[in-house]
């Protein structure tokens, strides 16, 4: 108990003195950023174990994480720290002036279950918080997903031996052959009438919803049965130290995904996952608008590995993105480096947008791409094509893209569509190691190229 209560003074000091501490960041900026608040979290602190917490793996502490939390909030918040131990247990909601804190050998593990994450009839994500402030994830712990109860599987994406382990959880092939679902397992009942419906039912790991004042800090977050990380319509955002992972191939396996986000830092992340690695959104269509955009957000000192796209805006954006860094970042093995997605309906204006400082390796399509014929394509599907309609296309402008280095990728930069959703972009001091072809691009007016090299094996 001592040691427990040496290192939790230890991390609310920490995170006392944390507040200011990321002004480094915010010196010589191309455009002027706003440095995130922190969240004011009082000192008062609890254990898990006191409410009845145990870290077998077999309890289910869902009660006791209920408790704990409603105890803190009647106190006007502090600190909750899970100790080391496997906590097994079902949605946790966040409250006010409340930090989370897993101790290094914590893990806390949502049930495979899924008929504990139905509520009033819906499923709600692993751990949530709505309109909430001053709220804090921090620790060397572990959130775990158990996202492979929940994830439909192609078959084309996985060997043998594991296409074997899926299916001797029991599940559902379908008739072709190609894909699996957790439909009808040995171990837990199905909370939908399909195995198509079901897999529209699946949920984020984290998703904070309309909240100020957050952050994430030093966690792994692992194997979602959605997007890991989702902070949607909040504002005084940081993300500090994280480490994402999850199968390459997990379907809709997002890392970091920021939608209509304000004041926003991401910083010294490591994401490693199945689908795109730090991505930008701001909703599509009318809800966008009304909604507004991602703005004045830094993202910087990151390294992304295997993910869809390392740095991503879209596919939907109408709501705007405006006022963006990226700088200092890292991508290794990522299927593409930088990518602008969309299409009609989904699409919005960007602006004052700034790259610089990137490096690259090991990129399995193109370094950088703008695709505005962006359509999605759920497990299952293989028909999905983009809207034909002029509401709501991609206005790709003001886009500042230099110093990126890459070494093998197939296509150097490519940029699909039409001068009127393309265009205002620049890319200067580059140099791409292409193994296929330098660039692909539609019209030579969409991109602005100086002092751009393009090399290949001679």
């Amino acid at each position: 108990m001592k040691r427990i209560c040496i290192s939790i003074l230890l991390a609310v000091l920490a995170l006392s003195a944390r507040a200011g501490s990321y002004e480094k960041y915010y010196q010589n900026l191309p455009v002027a950023l706003q440095e995130p608040a922190q969240p004011s979290i009082p000192a008062l602190t609890v254990l898990l174990t006191d409410f009845g917490g145990v870290g077998d793996g077999v309890t289910d502490n869902t009660e006791s994480f209920a408790k704990a939390l409603s105890v803190l909030a009647k106190q006007g918040g502090g600190h909750l720290v899970v100790p080391a131990g496997v906590f097994l247990t079902g949605p946790i909601s966040l409250k006010d002036h409340i930090d989370l804190h897993l101790e290094k050998n914590a893990m806390v593990l949502f049930t495979p279950d899924r008929a504990a994450h139905l509520q009033k009839g819906k499923v709600v994500p692993c751990i949530t918080a709505s309109k909430r402030t001053d709220i804090s994830i921090t620790g060397e712990g572990i959130i775990d997903g158990n996202g492979e109860w929940w994830r439909g599987v192609k078959r084309s994406k996985v060997s043998d031996t594991e296409w074997n382990a899926f299916k001797r959880m029991g599940g559902t092939v379908t008739p072709k052959g190609d894909l699996w679902y957790p439909f009808d397992l040995h171990s837990f009942g199905n909370i939908a009438d399909t195995y198509e419906a079901q897999e529209k039912m699946r949920t984020h790991l984290i998703r904070l919803t309309d909240c100020e004042r957050i952050l994430v800090q030093g966690v792994t977050i692992q194997n979602s049965p959605k997007f890991h990380l989702v902070p949607q319509r909040c504002k005084e955002v940081t993300i500090d130290g994280v480490t994402v992972r999850c199968p390459w191939n997990a379907q809709n396996g997002d890392g970091i995904d920021l939608m209509q986000c304000r004041n926003v830092l991401v910083v010294n992340n490591s994401v490693d996952v199945g689908d795109d690695g730090i991505c930008l959104k701001a909703g599509a269509g009318e809800d966008g608008l009304k909604n507004g955009p991602c703005e004045n957000i830094l993202i910087v000192d990151n390294t992304v590995f295997h993910a869809h796209g390392g740095f991503v805006i879209g596919s939907e954006f109408s709501g705007g993105m405006f006022r963006i860094v990226v700088r200092n970042n890292t991508f290794s093995g990522t299927d593409t480096g930088l990518r602008f997605k969309s299409a009609p309906e989904r699409g919005g204006k960007t602006g004052n947008i700034w790259i610089s400082d990137i490096y690259m390796s090991d990129i399995q399509g193109e370094a950088v791409v703008f695709e505005t014929s962006y359509a999605d394509r759920p497990v299952g599907r293989d028909d999905a094509v983009a809207a034909d309609t002029d509401a709501f296309l991609p206005d790709f402008t003001d886009i500042h893209i230099s110093n990126v280095v890459c070494r093998d990728t197939r296509i150097g930069v490519r940029a699909s569509g039409t001068l009127k959703m393309i265009h205002g972009i620049s890319l200067k001091d580059c140099l791409f190691f292409y193994t296929e072809e330098a660039s692909r691009i539609d019209d030579p007016g969409m991109l602005r190229l100086n002092n751009v090299r393009f090399e290949t094996y001679r």
